[in-house]
């Protein structure tokens, strides 16, 4: 069982819905958390859907958290290109994170595809993390 978190903008919650849905079998038996209205609207079709605060009122952040402490295996979310955010902050700083860790991230339905039929999802797969020592025991 794999950790996978589910996010979808506003303009992108049909897609990722439509996504999933077509998923479903292979996603069924693994763990879901999602951002607020995003996961409400998916536990109709994954059912037990761990639903965290909606993107802007920090659900992003809180996803972020879960990857730094090694919680989340996949990230999928469908982001809008074409519209503003007002927690762009955040949205940046979830992406930033799932690279920062080595997480597998899929930003819209081409690269989910791709992540879903990999060979390696839901196989055992160690993330190669970077050492940051130097970083963290610079001298400032």
């Amino acid at each position: 069982m794999k950790t996978i978190a589910l996010v979808a903008h506003d303009a992108k919650k049909k897609d990722l819905l439509d996504w999933v849905t077509k998923h479903a079998e292979k996603l069924r038996g693994n763990e879901f958390y999602a951002t607020g209205t995003t996961g409400k609207m998916l536990s109709s079709v994954l059912g037990d859907i761990h639903c965290l605060k909606s993107g802007p009122l920090g659900g992003d952040q809180q996803l972020g958290a879960l990857i730094s402490e090694g919680k989340i295996d996949y990230l999928i979310f469908f982001w809008d290109p074409m519209t503003n955010q007002p927690h762009d902050v955040d949205v940046k700083a979830l992406l930033r994170l799932s690279v920062l860790y080595d997480i597998p991230s899929a930003c819209n339905r081409a690269s989910a595809d791709f992540m879903i039929s990999s060979m390696l999802f839901g196989n055992e797969y160690t993330p190669e993390l970077h050492d940051y020592s130097d970083y963290l025991n610079r001298n400032i």
